[in-house]
C-alpha cells in the first residue's frame, strides 16, 4: 500500500535532504581537518563518524521517500 505524497510534504523532505547533506559534508570536512592536522581526538572523531553515519542512514531514508512506489 502506497502513500502518495502532497507537494507540499515532498517540498519539507527535499529540503530538509539538503540540509542533512550539507551537514553531512560539513562532518567530513571537519573529520577530515582533525586527521591532517594530527589533532587526534579518537573521541571526538569517533562521535563525529557515528554522527555522519547516523546522517547517511537518514538521507537514505528520505531519498526512498521520495521515489514513487511503482507495481511491476
Amino acid at each position: 500500500m502506497s502513500v502518495q505524497l502532497t507537494e507540499d510534504e515532498l517540498s519539507n523532505i527535499r529540503k530538509r535532504l539538503t540540509e542533512l547533506k550539507i551537514e553531512h559534508r560539513d562532518l567530513d570536512d571537519a573529520i577530515d581537518h582533525l586527521v591532517a592536522t594530527g589533532t587526534f581526538e579518537e573521541l571526538k572523531i569517533k562521535r563525529l563518524k557515528k554522527r555522519r553515519l547516523q546522517l547517511r542512514d537518514h538521507i537514505a531514508r528520505l531519498e526512498n521517500a521520495l521515489i514513487p512506489d511503482i507495481l511491476a
